[in-house]
């Protein structure tokens, strides 16, 4: 399933934050999103996945404006990953993943085997099936995003869009994350700030500088020490494709 922006302007008051952005996102890839903090990254994705409304521009997935699509309907194809979330509510690793079976079920609609084989098998993917049963409130930072993803997982998307997915997480979870991700049968786009798992892990990167997008291509051509110390404002060595035919990044002391 594809995901096509068409100038994309957002912001608040007076100040823009994402500026006059297109791209596209061909089905089944990996589009990562990178840039300095403050770039636009979060609010992009929230525009992609219609959690956010543009000044102006339109965004489609599959060829339809999903202005023109409902809440629950746009919610049977996206998923939406966030940075973090909390809750006060007393409940367990499975409760928090079914949430993710809401846009598939109607308010009359019994719990069914297929909704729990969907919650299953996202806690497998996520190594949290030892854990279903355990309070939220006692997981790590990194065992709740796993689990956030794992609820994502339950919603059978055929799009994701993740936001730092990997913050809180060990190496790795960071790598068996992103490796998940990217091995789904789904189109993702997923906002990163490690340059170098963003070289590994996505066919496509978008560089993204004050909310205008400053590059875009494979890890090749974007992670280029130019871009680097332009955008970055970093000295970085790129070596040449490492074992797994990607770039590798070395930051370099002034």
């Amino acid at each position: 399933m594809s995901v096509v922006a068409e100038n994309l302007i957002w912001g608040v008051k007076r100040r823009t934050i994402v500026a006059n952005v297109s791209l596209t996102v061909g089905p089944g890839e990996t589009l990562g999103l990178i840039g300095p903090n403050g770039s636009g990254k979060s609010s992009l994705l929230r525009l992609l996945a219609g959690l956010r409304s543009p000044l102006s521009g339109r965004v489609e997935i599959n060829g339809q404006d999903i202005a023109q699509v409902s809440r629950k309907a746009l919610s049977r194809q996206v998923a939406f990953v966030q940075q973090s979330a909390a809750t006060d509510t007393n409940v367990t690793v499975a409760d928090v993943v079914r949430l993710g079976r809401t846009p598939h079920r109607s308010a009359l609609a019994g719990w069914s085997e297929g909704d729990e084989a969907a919650v299953n098998r996202a806690l497998d993917r996520v190594d949290m099936a030892s854990r279903r049963k355990q309070a939220w409130q006692t997981l790590s930072g990194g065992e709740r995003q796993r689990v956030h993803i794992a609820r994502a997982l339950a919603q059978s998307p055929q799009v994701m869009f993740l936001d730092e997915p990997t913050n809180h997480l060990d190496i790795h979870h960071q790598i068996e994350i992103l490796r998940m991700v990217r091995d789904l049968d789904v189109t993702s786009v997923i906002a990163l700030h490690d340059l170098n798992l963003a070289a590994m892990f996505c066919d496509r990167i978008v560089v993204l500088e004050a909310g205008t997008l400053r590059a875009s291509g494979t890890p090749e051509e974007v992670l280029t020490q130019d871009t680097l110390r332009k955008v970055f404002r970093v000295t970085a060595h790129v070596s040449g494709a490492s074992a797994n035919g990607r770039p590798h990044i070395r930051f370099i002391s002034d």
